[in-house]
C-alpha cells in the first residue's frame, strides 16, 4: 500500500475517534482482524476438541478400582519439591501464602487461578520423607475426596487432575499409605482424565495427560488400566516425536517448560523400570530423548547453572538443570555432555549460544513458537542475555504472573526484553493472557563462525504490519572481549528504541555526553559501553519468579535514522 494512502487512513482512524458509533465499528473490526490473525493457525483438533467441551458433560464413573499392580523394580527417589503445606491448614504457592480452612477456599474465586491450580496439584506430596508430615499430607488428601465432589471445581480440570494423579502416585511409590479410600478416588480421577483429554490446547497439556494416563495405567492392573496405558503411551510417543525438536529443544521454546517436559519423561522412566517396563518399545527411546534434551539445555543456561528467560521462563517452577541432572543419575543414565564450541546454533529451536572472552550469550533468532501453540511465547525476537564470567549482565525482564491483566501483557511485550521496539508496538501481537495473533518470522539468518570473532546476523518481519513494513536486521559481533551490536530498521518512518535491560544489582553510569558510559557487576568489575545516539537510563523490573519483582536498570536508546551501534567492551 502507498505511504500516502497509508497515512490518509491513519488521520481518518484518528477523526473517528471523536464519533463514538464510528470508533466502536472501526475498533470492532481491529479486534476481528486480531482474532483472525490468531484462530487461523489453529489445528482441527484443537476446534473440535473445544467444540466438545462446550457440547459434551461427561458423568463420574464410580466403580470399584482395578487391582493394585506388583513391583517388580526400584523406584528411585524422583526430584523433591519444596514443602508448601505447612501446619493446618496454611498454604505457600508462587510465593503467596494462604489457607485452606473452609471448603470454599478450594475455589476461591477471589485467587489468582494459577495459585488455586497449585492447590490443586498436591507437590508437596513429592517433597522430602516425613513421617509425621505424612500424617497431615494423608488428612488433606481426604479432605480434597471429600470436599471436591467427582467433576466440579479446579480440581477436575485436566492439567491439575494430571498432575494430582502422578503426585498421589509418587507418595505411594515413595512408602506412604493410600488405603481404600484414596485408591477408589484415584481411579474415579484416572477415569475421569480419560475422559476430557486436553485435545484443544495440546502441546505440554497433552504431554502431562499422557503421562498421568500412563502412570494411572502401571499402578493399577487389569483391562480397565491396560487401556489408560495404552492411550496414553500412544499420545506420549506421537507428542514426543512432534514437541523435541532435532536438537533437543522443546518446541514451546521456553527453557523453563523444556525442564518441566524434561522431568516428566524422567519420571516416565523411573515409573516404568519400577514396573518391569525397561525394555517396551515406548520407553525404550527414552534414554535418547532424555540426553538430547539435556545437551540443548546444558546450551540454554547460564554460566550460574541456571536458565535464561526467553518466552515464559522463571526460576521456581521447574527443577533446576542441578537437580534434574541428578535424577538422571540416579537413573543410570551417563553423565550429560556441555558442548564446549565457541558458537553454538540450535537450528531447529532457533537460539545461538556465544562462548566468548569470558562472555556467555543466548541469541533469540527464533520463531515465537509452534504456530497452533505460542500461548507461552513473548514478544521477544532478537532479544539476548549476556553473562561475564559468572554474573548476568544483559537479560530479558522474566515472567511473575499467568491470567489477564496489565501485568502478563507488560512482561511479554518487546520492551521487557533487549531488542527494538517500533512505534510502540510489539514485534509480535501478544495479547490476552496466552494469545498471539501476527507474529514475527525470521527472514534472514547467517552464523558465521569464526574462531576469534563470530557474528550472527539476521532480520525478522514482525513490524511489517505497520506503516511502511519496517524491518528489523540485527548484528552481534564478538571480538577481543567486546559485542558490537548493529540494529538497523528500514524504512526508518516511525519511531524505534533499543532497550538493554540489566541483571538486579547490575548498575548503568551515563556520562555528559550520553553517549557513552559504564555497567558495573556485583563484582565490581566494569563494562564500558558507547553509542553513535543519545542513551538514557530508564528503571525498570525484573521477575526471577512467579509472584515477585526486583528493581532494576535499562539502557535505553532511540534509533537516530534507522541505525544504532552500540558496543560493550569488558577488557581485563
Amino acid at each position: 500500500m502507498p505511504v500516502p494512502l497509508v497515512g490518509t487512513l491513519r488521520k481518518l482512524l484518528i477523526s473517528v475517534r471523536f464519533q463514538p458509533t464510528l470508533w466502536r465499528a472501526v475498533r470492532n473490526m481491529m479486534q476481528i482482524t486480531r482474532l483472525f490473525h490468531t484462530v487461523r493457525y489453529l489445528k482441527p483438533t484443537q476446534i473440535g476438541g473445544r467444540l466438545a467441551n462446550f457440547a459434551w458433560r461427561q458423568k463420574a464413573d464410580l466403580s470399584p478400582p482395578p487391582d493394585l499392580r506388583s513391583r517388580t523394580g526400584q523406584w528411585m527417589p524422583p526430584i523433591l519439591q519444596p514443602r508448601s503445606l505447612f501446619a493446618r491448614w496454611r498454604v505457600r504457592f508462587l510465593n503467596e501464602d494462604g489457607e485452606i480452612e473452609k471448603t470454599a477456599q478450594w475455589n476461591d474465586p477471589a485467587r489468582d487461578k494459577l495459585w488455586l491450580y497449585n492447590l490443586h496439584y498436591f507437590d508437596d506430596l513429592a517433597g522430602a520423607p516425613d513421617i509425621d508430615h505424612r500424617v497431615l499430607q494423608g488428612d488433606l488428601i481426604d479432605r480434597w475426596i471429600a470436599e471436591n465432589p467427582p467433576g466440579t471445581g479446579n480440581g477436575w480440570e485436566p492439567y491439575p487432575l494430571s498432575l494430582r494423579i502422578v503426585n498421589w502416585i509418587k507418595w505411594s511409590l515413595a512408602g506412604a499409605d493410600l488405603g481404600p479410600d484414596r485408591i477408589a478416588s484415584l481411579a474415579v480421577q484416572s477415569r475421569w482424565l480419560a475422559g476430557c483429554i486436553e485435545w484443544h490446547l495440546l502441546g505440554n497439556h497433552l504431554l502431562a495427560n499422557a503421562k498421568a494416563l500412563i502412570f494411572a495405567g502401571i499402578f493399577f492392573d487389569g483391562p480397565e488400566s491396560r487401556k489408560w496405558l495404552a492411550r496414553g503411551l500412544a499420545i506420549f510417543r506421537r507428542e514426543l516425536a512432534e514437541q523435541v525438536l532435532a536438537d533437543g529443544g522443546h518446541f514451546e521454546l521456553s527453557p523453563m517448560y523444556h525442564m518441566i517436559i524434561l522431568e516428566d519423561i524422567l519420571d516416565t522412566l523411573n515409573v516404568a523400570r519400577t514396573y518391569g517396563h525397561r525394555n517396551d518399545e515406548v520407553f525404550a527411546f527414552l534414554p535418547e530423548t532424555i540426553a538430547s534434551m539435556r545437551s540443548w539445555l546444558a546450551t540454554m543456561i547460564h554460566p550460574d547453572q541456571n536458565i535464561s528467560f526467553f518466552n515464559d521462563a522463571a526460576f521456581g517452577i521447574a527443577a533446576s538443570p542441578t537437580e534434574l541432572d541428578g535424577y538422571a543419575t540416579r537413573l543410570g543414565l551417563p553423565a550429560s555432555t556441555v558442548p564446549e564450541a565457541k558458537v553454538m546454533h540450535l537450528a531447529a529451536s532457533g537460539y545461538v549460544r556465544v562462548l566468548q572472552d569470558d562472555a556467555t550469550a543466548m541469541l533469540d533468532v527464533a520463531a515465537v513458537g509452534p504456530d497452533y501453540l505460542p500461548g507461552h511465547a513473548h514478544a521477544d525476537t532478537f532479544s539476548f542475555e549476556m553473562s561475564i564470567v559468572r554474573e548476568r549482565m544483559i537479560v530479558n525482564g522474566g515472567t511473575s504472573v499467568y491470567g489477564i491483566g496489565p501485568l502478563r501483557q507488560a512482561q511479554r511485550a518487546t520492551r521487557a526484553h533487549s531488542t527494538v521496539e517500533i512505534d510502540g508496538e510489539n514485534s509480535s501481537e501478544v495479547w490476552s493472557g496466552f494469545r498471539v495473533a501476527r507474529r514475527a518470522r525470521i527472514v534472514s539468518l547467517d552464523v558465521i563462525n569464526r574462531a576469534d570473532a563470530p557474528e550472527i546476523h539476521a532480520a525478522h518481519d514482525g513490524y511489517t504490519r505497520l506503516r511502511g513494513k519496517p524491518i528489523h536486521r540485527r548484528q552481534w559481533r564478538f571480538a577481543n572481549y567486546r559485542l558490537t551490536v548493529e540494529d538497523v530498521v528500514t524504512p526508518a518512518i516511525a519511531p524505534a528504541i533499543a532497550r538493554f535491560h540489566m541483571a538486579p544489582g547490575v548498575t548503568i553510569a551515563l556520562n555528559e555526553d550520553r553517549k557513552s558510559g559504564f555497567i558495573v557487576l556485583p563484582s565490581g568489575r566494569r563494562v564500558f559501553w558507547i553509542v553513535n545516539a543519545p542513551a538514557d537510563i530508564e528503571a525498570s523490573f525484573y521477575y526471577p519468579e512467579f509472584g515477585k519483582h526486583l528493581e532494576t536498570q535499562s539502557l535505553v536508546i532511540a534509533i537516530a535514522n534507522g541505525q544504532l551501534l552500540t558496543q560493550f567492551d569488558w577488557s581485563p
